[in-house]
């Protein structure tokens, strides 16, 4: 049986647990999507959705086999949850845990299990998501990753389940008493870094703010004219008239999705979108409250990632909140008022970016729940303190008060209205990279500095991963064909200054086709790496190896004799050392793999007016030649 927790850590892992009423509910479309998917990507015959409670192991979806529950003791993801990484088990026959376990020993006859946490937005591993086969296996690193990030959207579904009950339980204790001008709801509705809309119960645009049309295109007056349906997208037509019937009739509450609009040139538009219903004082239907966020910007990190990640919807985390009863004993004036009040703290309050509102003094009067959790202060921590001291780091602290300053006192900011991109703190004394809308405005007389800060932490990893993968190879982790075309020149140009001679080898396997159809991709990937190691760990500090693709690799030789004999004699040295390593037996999954390698060699002298494309096509032909004459040697030409 698995070690159990800290008493204090399972109690209050099986509240959660238990509050967020998953356990023992019918299966979802959702939820067998991802295991689908993830037993197909990872070419495993049986995927499950665990989540553990005080005495099993609860299947809320399974792929390859119809189980609906296990006993905790028997359950290896009960081992999962308690650690912080990926659980691998590539032979439960061999794992002295699994190898008299029933689910090993009888059906399903689990041999291979790999299984990831999935955690509530506190970090509690309330389950797991696993792979599982019936014969003996491993997982490469990329599907490891791949393994993680299908836990992550299970995660994250889970935590916006338990977000949603959250955000439940704060509208319905929350009172709000706002007492401010009509004209400020107007200034903040049109300057709203979000697009939002009025839309009658017959789907025709009451109102409109400047952000929804920068968004798809149209002017106030343009969208007179048009309906709800002419923006909607026609694939998402049919499934949008049943939820605004659902949302009129009062059977959901609220309705959260990422969409697509058409936007005036008739190209679609991914959004997020949140539409409520407000009420009359009667219970009857009013009008329509949407608030849309533009997320093409997102959505096109996300188009480089695989198509998977592409094609997910990613939930909105934020609904409206309600608003609250008009007070039947104050005049119809002050009625609309308080209403027009209520739509705009429930837009501040449940935006999907950071809202932190600053006087002029640089103290801090606003404070919405998602800065709260981007930043980790609470609005009554917050709210009253210094802006900058709070979230500016140490070394910005200074810009930042000057350049308050400046506007106070000449009425110019360079950064006012512009999107851009800063570090922010975290209360941990962590820093992460947000997106900052910033704009100046004069209520009663008073500045107020009012900025909406967007977390881009993901979009930043995206993009650092692009840049890995574009020089890197994601296999052996040596430069790609791409890095050799940016290596190579300069090299050359570093032997040219220095008045020294430099070599290109380049190396074709001998044999990898046998080891790679007799022992499978995995072997021969597991070789790849292995001879990749090899060349790292064998060549010098100055030179470079370089993976071109399949079983094709080159090294950049640097610093060689100055002596063009001399330099011969050392480049060829140093590839007889290599293919010497090449050619020791590699150990596999399935018994030892034997390779060697044809080695060409090109020299590359000072003043020789030879190019980088010539000395590729040289050393291509020299390692031709080396296979011609008999393979596993070394040719230099």
């Amino acid at each position: 049986m698995p070690f159990m927790p800290d008493h204090a850590y399972e109690a209050e892992r099986l509240r959660l647990l238990h509050v967020l009423n998953i356990l023992d509910t019918p299966a979802e479309p959702y939820f067998d999507r991802i295991t689908r998917l993830a037993a197909r990507a990872l070419r495993a015959p049986m995927c499950f959705i665990t989540f553990i409670d005080e005495s099993r192991q609860w299947f809320k979806s399974c792929y390859g086999t119809s189980m609906g529950e296990t006993s905790r003791e028997t359950a290896f993801c009960a081992y999962t949850i308690m650690q912080d990484e990926p659980m691998i088990v590539e032979d439960a026959l061999q794992d002295s845990r699994f190898q008299d376990n029933p689910l090993v020993t009888g059906a399903p006859y689990i041999r291979f299990y790999a299984g990831t946490p999935v955690y509530s937005s506190e970090g509690f591993a309330l389950g797991a998501l696993c792979v599982l086969d019936t014969k003996p296996r491993t997982l490469s690193q990329s599907e490891r990753i791949m393994l993680e990030d299908f836990a992550f959207l299970v995660s994250k579904e889970v935590q916006l389940r338990e977000t949603l009950l959250l955000t439940r339980g704060h509208m319905a204790h929350s009172q709000s008493v706002i007492e401010a001008s009509e004209a400020r709801f107007g200034r903040m509705f049109e300057r709203a870094a979000v697009g939002i809309a009025q839309v009658s119960t017959d789907a025709r645009w009451l109102k409109v703010n400047t952000e929804l049309c920068r968004i798809v295109g149209y002017n106030p007056e343009e969208f007179e004219q048009l309906t709800y349906w002419d923006l909607t997208h026609p694939d998402d037509a049919a499934a949008d008239r049943i939820l605004l019937k659902q949302l009129l009739n009062g059977e959901i509450d609220v309705i959260e999705q990422e969409r697509r609009y058409l936007s005036k040139q008739g190209e679609p538009v991914w959004v997020n979108v949140s539409v409520t219903k407000e009420v009359e004082q009667n219970g009857k239907p009013e009008y329509f409250v949407a608030i849309v966020s533009d997320i093409r910007t997102r959505k096109e990190a996300e188009a480089s990632l695989e198509e998977l990640r592409r094609d997910l919807e990613h939930r909105v985390e934020q609904r409206t909140q309600a608003l609250q009863e008009a007070n039947r004993q104050l005049a119809a004036s002050e009625q609309a008022l308080r209403k027009r009040e209520a739509e705009l703290s429930s837009v501040i309050e449940n935006a999907n970016d950071a809202y932190v509102a600053v006087n002029a003094e640089g103290i801090i009067t606003a404070w919405n729940r998602q800065a709260m959790e981007t930043f980790g202060w609470t609005p009554e921590e917050a709210i009253g303190s210094m802006m900058d001291d709070l979230i500016v780091p140490p070394d910005l602290r200074e810009r930042h008060r000057l350049g308050m300053q400046r506007y106070l006192t000449t009425g110019n900011a360079t950064v006012l209205g512009q999107r851009l991109e800063l570090p922010a703190l975290r209360r941990d004394g962590s820093v992460v990279p947000v997106e900052v809308r910033l704009r100046a405005l004069n209520h009663d007389g008073q500045i107020v500095f009012s900025a909406f800060l967007h977390d881009i932490s993901e979009r930043k990893l995206a993009e650092q991963r692009r840049e890995y993968e574009a020089r890197y190879d994601v296999l052996t982790g040596l430069f790609n064909r791409r890095a050799l075309i940016e290596l190579l020149p300069r090299a050359m140009a570093r032997a040219e200054r220095q008045r020294v001679s430099m070599a290109l080898l380049f190396l074709d396997l001998d044999g990898f086709k046998a080891v790679n159809d007799s022992q499978g991709h995995d072997a021969g990937d597991a070789l790849l790496q292995e001879i990749a190691r090899r060349l790292q760990k064998g060549i010098r500090q100055s030179d470079e190896a370089i993976r071109l693709g399949g079983d094709e690799f080159t090294v950049i030789l640097e610093n060689l004799a100055e002596a063009e004999a001399d330099a011969r004699q050392d480049a060829c040295r140093l590839a007889e050392k290599l293919l010497e390593s090449i050619c020791r037996p590699v150990a596999l999954v399935h018994g030892e793999a034997f390779v060697s390698a044809s080695i060409g060699i090109t020299l590359y002298r000072p003043g020789s007016g030879c190019s980088p494309d010539d000395l590729i096509r040289a050393a291509d032909k020299a390692m031709y030649e080396a296979k011609r004459t008999g393979k596993s040697r070394v040719y230099l030409l």
